[in-house]
């Protein structure tokens, strides 16, 4: 069993086969799929799933606050499982590919309190951007 979905399942959350096979999907690590790539996933293994039922449970699992949605660069959205785990991405300028990394510095640390303007910061979102090994061979 995923950690998804054994999160889900510990808050109750009705797990239906359609939002179940989106759950497995999900599972791994560095999962970043588009909400058209978990579609075709799980029609692999459901091909009975419609893909607003898709986009509908990914919506829900972003608001249960289960699953975050990551934005770069006007690309797709992606949806990453690993919201429970504090990481920042880093993602390649060619083809897109995104990874989860853990910096051993804190981006919450490294803004000083000059720059906060009266903030009371509580959380930061940084992206390293570079081209993966895959791009930089082609």
């Amino acid at each position: 069993m995923s950690d998804l979905l054994e999160r889900l399942r510990n808050r109750g959350w009705r797990l239906t086969a359609q939002r179940r096979v989106v759950a497995e999907v999900l599972d791994g690590d560095h999962v970043h799929f588009t909400a058209d790539e978990v579609h075709a996933r799980a029609a692999e293994r459901l091909p009975e799933i419609a893909r607003a039922t898709v986009y509908n449970t990914l919506s829900e699992l972003v608001a249960l606050g289960e699953v975050i949605e990551v934005s770069t660069d006007g690309r797709a959205k992606r949806y990453d499982p690993n919201a429970h785990h504090t990481h920042q991405h880093l993602v390649c300028s060619r083809c897109g590919t995104i990874r989860d990394v853990h910096p051993a510095a804190d981006p919450l640390g490294a803004l000083p309190e000059s720059e906060r303007f009266g903030f009371a910061v509580s959380e930061a979102s940084v992206i390293y951007r570079g081209v993966c090994p895959s791009c930089a061979a082609a």
